[in-house]
């Protein structure tokens, strides 16, 4: 499990492959100097968090493993679709890989 550091205080664990993926999507939205939300379900509860993605705010991400994953392209548009929603960004499960993926 790796982790997304933001802010001071504030990490939540995220498994890497998932955490690969919302890099690719954060980095998207934050070099276009948008800002926006992060939704996730807790794992075990029926809890759920939202945090604001802004750029003035430190970020970090931080994964377990030394091995970038190979991006799912399907992935990474799903987030993305995701992410300019009124919902903002959520932590959705990874959709059938596309014929063309790529190493990050």
């Amino acid at each position: 499990m790796g982790k997304l550091i933001y802010g001071r205080d504030s990490s939540i664990e995220v498994e890497d492959r998932l955490l690969a993926h919302l890099k690719l999507a954060v980095i998207a939205k934050l070099r276009r100097d948008e800002k926006f939300t992060l939704s996730w379900t807790h794992e075990g509860d029926s809890g759920r968090s939202t945090i604001w993605i802004h750029p003035a705010i430190p970020l970090q991400f931080k994964f377990d493993g030394s091995r970038a994953p190979v991006i799912n392209r399907a992935w990474v548009e799903a987030l993305m679709v995701s992410a300019n929603s009124t919902g903002g960004l959520q932590m959705i499960p990874e959709p059938a890989p596309q014929a063309q993926q790529v190493r990050q």
